[in-house]
């Protein structure tokens, strides 16, 4: 039954989309709101009109979705333009700091960077993690061995410095 309703589907969506993996993501999507929404579908010709309409909204989604990434990499391209025009933006701390971080365990790489950049204490990096403030304390300082340990091992002098996460007491 659902066969010749995929294959219907699956045409609609490869003559409104960009390319085969978006038609393909179009369909997929499709059919697990259909799953989702089972009972709603209507019988016989009605579930495939449901479909085409499920369809036509995945796209409306999936279009708003591309214009908002589109601006938002337009933006992105902007500021980073803007920032690269900087003097400061090249130092060799900076260089340093961005090749260190390369180096490491992506895992280990994104504590750093939740810590350093964005400024979370142990608990929300615990809650980002989706441990405790402790655990969240013994990974981070784990990291910062790793990082440390790469930079002598470059050799640096003066390793950039992540700023330490207060110690407050972990009651989760």
């Amino acid at each position: 039954m659902w066969e010749n309703e995929r294959s219907l589907i699956a045409a609609y969506a490869l003559r409104r989309s960009a390319s085969a993996e978006d038609a393909a993501d179009v369909v997929a999507e499709t059919f697990a709101i259909a799953w989702q929404r089972l009972e709603d579908i209507p019988a016989g010709r009605e579930a495939r009109l449901w479909l085409y309409v499920t369809a036509r909204h995945v796209l409306a989604n999936a279009n708003r979705r591309r214009q908002r990434r589109s601006i938002l990499v337009e933006r992105l391209g902007n500021d980073l333009s803007q920032a690269l025009t900087h003097d400061d933006a090249f130092d060799e701390e900076g260089l340093w700091a961005g090749r260190l971080l390369a180096s490491l365990p992506e895992a280990d790489r994104e504590i750093l960077m939740l810590v350093g950049w964005e400024g979370l204490d142990s608990r929300e990096l615990g809650r980002v993690l989706g441990c405790s403030p402790v655990a969240a304390r013994i990974r981070l300082h784990r990291a910062r061995a790793q990082i440390s340990q790469q930079a002598t091992d470059l050799e640096l002098k003066h390793p950039p410095r992540i700023e330490h996460v207060p110690r407050e007491a972990a009651t989760e």
